[in-house]
């Protein structure tokens, strides 16, 4: 088959398009729901039916989650292959309105905070592109696209690379809703996320205190002893935690309480490291309050690894299609919600970017830019990194909010919600439809992606940062999950 970028984009357009309302319709019903990790029941199966409809053959429970699933079109002898990720977890707390001011429709409920309602639909819809395009030209080839859940825990991704979901891939492409459209050229960091779980002695807290052992004081004491950790871990490293539970009343010592901490650093190798470093403060903090403590290692993923072909033909892709075409409406709103961050807030969102000085007075990006600082490394974590070690993996993001909007924010939950999220959301799933196709139809460029992924992972295969025997934490749903 030959063809250009540009014919692949008007016949990807076209395919879009017909199914543009139908989509839409659909990241807004994931929009009302919001469902957090592992809950997503409704949204799962509001996918499931779409991809069903359209000729994919889907199974359900990947990775012995209930709420993940794999959906496949295949023709011919199924060569190449190529996956789509997809999500759907919200955030709890950031239920809102499409309204440019604070009004959450339920207060302290889930909302869609980093705009997952769209990047799960975005994702599908490229993948159903893609179908309909190897039938029309009538070419062999598998396309999949992934339902992962829990992203924002870091889970999904992780248990289906740990069984085996994401083999046989030749490529994988993904998108995350931001507020610029460009190619992601920078890893992000690994991670570990465990909970600390204290044991001690209660007693009244007045009357008997000495015979007390505080849980609590031990969850105090680590936290304090990580803080001071600070100092001497790597620069690019991060430590964050919550108390989930502290006792119930000032007048009992508590004999249970628990932490649980995020551990990030640039690699796999750090993250461990300092990791052991974080548990002997806990080990520490036991010592000194006469307590026991436990682990539950929730999760941990991988740094990502950029793809430097599969990021050239992402972009070439993005390029083609060409920005959202953002009308007044979507200008005013944006303005609107722009003015409860505060303008230092986005500034130093900007220069953390390395962004040219004339998006400082913009309120959308309405160009396609290069990365402004290839290779930065980004201090949040996903667990695409996992799957990045597995086969090539690029991903990019569109304007689907504000320029210098908060991620896990009010505003993203609004945006998201809105007519700018939905043209960031169908622009994403064009770009990737396009660069999808072109991967389908050019294997030149999968042999160039992967020999760049075995030089990068130095041909070892991918092995799994879960402990032996790990199960999903689908233990922690409610009972009427």
């Amino acid at each position: 088959m030959s063809t250009t970028v540009g014919s692949l984009r008007d016949r990807v357009e076209a395919i879009v398009s017909g199914h543009q309302a139908r989509w839409v319709h659909l990241a807004d019903r994931i929009w009302e729901h919001a469902e957090v990790g592992l809950h997503e029941y409704r949204s799962a199966r509001l996918q499931v039916e779409e991809l069903e409809a359209h000729g994919f053959r889907v199974e359900s429970g990947a990775g012995g989650m209930p709420t993940a699933f794999v959906a496949t079109y295949r023709r011919g002898d199924g060569t190449p292959a190529i996956g789509f990720l997809g999500e759907y977890d919200a955030l709890p707390g950031l239920s809102q309105a499409r309204s440019p001011e604070r009004r959450p429709l339920k207060e302290g409920a889930p909302g869609h905070g980093c705009g997952h309602n769209l990047l799960g639909t975005a994702a599908m819809g490229a993948a159903v592109a893609v179908r309909y395009l190897l039938e029309e030209f009538d070419l062999p080839g598998t396309v999949r696209y992934f339902g992962c859940p829990a992203e924002e825990t870091l889970v999904g991704k992780v248990f289906m690379a740990r069984d085996g979901c994401f083999d046989g891939l030749d490529a994988c492409l993904t998108w995350h809703p931001a507020s610029l459209n460009m190619v992601w050229d920078g890893p992000s960091l690994a991670m570990n996320s465990v909970k600390f779980r204290f044991r001690g002695r209660a007693s009244h807290a007045a009357a008997d205190p000495h015979h007390g052992r505080s849980a609590l004081d031990a969850v105090e004491l680590m936290n304090v002893g990580v803080n001071y950790l600070r100092e001497h871990m790597p620069p690019d490293a991060r430590i964050h935690y919550v108390i989930t539970r502290g006792g119930a009343e000032p007048n009992v010592v508590p004999a249970e309480a628990e932490a649980w901490y995020y551990v990030r650093a640039p690699g796999r190798d750090e993250t461990e490291e300092l990791y052991q470093r974080v548990l002997d403060c806990a080990a520490g903090a036991a010592l000194m309050t006469g307590t026991t403590f436990e682990t539950e290692f929730l999760a941990a993923c991988y740094n990502t690894l950029i793809n430097h072909t599969l990021n050239e033909v992402l972009h070439r892709a993005l390029e083609a299609v060409g920005p959202p075409a953002f009308d007044d409406t979507d200008h005013e709103f944006a303005r609107r919600l722009s003015e409860s961050v505060p303008p230092a807030q986005k500034a130093a969102a900007l220069r953390a970017a390395k962004a040219p000085a004339d998006l400082f007075d913009k309120v959308l990006h309405d160009r396609v830019d290069r990365p402004f600082d290839p290779g930065r490394i980004g201090h949040g974590s996903t667990d695409v990194g996992d799957v990045s070690w597995i086969v090539p993996t690029a991903q990019l993001g569109t304007a689907c909010v504000p320029l210098g909007t908060p991620g896990h924010s009010w505003q993203f939950t609004a945006a998201a919600g809105s007519g700018i999220g939905h043209k960031g959301m169908l622009t994403a799933a064009k770009a990737m439809a396009v660069a999808g196709l072109e991967l389908l139809t050019d294997t030149t460029l999968l042999e160039k992606a992967r020999a760049e992924f075995l030089a990068a992972t130095e041909g070892q295969g991918y092995r799994s940062p879960l402990p032996e025997g790990a199960k999903p934490p689908v233990h922690q749903l409610e009972p009427d999950g």
